[in-house]
């Protein structure tokens, strides 16, 4: 998935000790239920390498990477994805990178491809109350807070909310006019 600077591509083995750097650095990891951070480069072999091969698309992880030099500055994913209905999206990007519009970009990609791609109903996010710059990019790619866990998380010594945030797909078309929802919605 191409974007006007971002390209989302598969992961390679190559890769895995950004996943590690990102996924044990504090500031781009937003709960504190990984805490302490452990994540090892034999934990990814194991994730990645090691299961078997399946036509499923319950989930995928996307690394994303700049056009202009090819260089990886983090990772996009989706889970609990549902045939046609819903999934469950993350997103995580170096701090070099905060306020840049990279996440915003990659993460527009990635709603791209589920709502014209996999034809999805429903796309979910969470986040934290205190992560300001993921609510703001969440809220412009017109995701709203759906449901909120008053605190439900324990960071840099306050409580925070647990925010889970949701874009329906007639929602992210309205805001993508050049593109043609060729879904019918048997509910409306």
């Amino acid at each position: 998935m191409r974007g006007e600077t971002l390209l989302l591509r598969e992961l390679r083995q190559s890769d895995y000790p950004m996943l590690v750097r990102l996924r044990n650095d504090l500031a781009t990891q937003g709960w504190s239920r990984t805490l302490p951070p452990d994540f090892t480069l034999g934990m990814y072999h194991k994730r990645f390498d090691d299961r078997p091969y399946e036509f499923s698309r319950d989930w995928a992880i996307f690394v994303i990477e700049t056009l202009d030099r090819g260089t990886p500055i983090g990772f996009c994913s989706y889970t609990d994805h549902q045939d046609r209905f819903e999934a469950t999206i993350g997103i995580v990007v170096e701090k070099e990178r905060w306020g840049t519009g990279a996440s915003f970009e990659a993460s527009d990609l990635l709603l791209r491809f589920l709502f014209h791609e996999l034809g999805l109903r429903v796309v979910r996010l969470w986040t934290q109350s205190g992560n300001t710059r993921a609510v703001g990019s969440a809220e412009k790619l017109g995701f709203r807070v759906a449901a909120r866990l008053e605190n439900a998380i324990f960071k840099e010594g306050e409580y925070r909310d647990n925010l889970m945030m949701d874009l329906l797909r007639e929602e992210w078309y309205e805001l993508h006019p050049d593109l043609e929802n060729g879904l019918v919605d048997p509910f409306r």
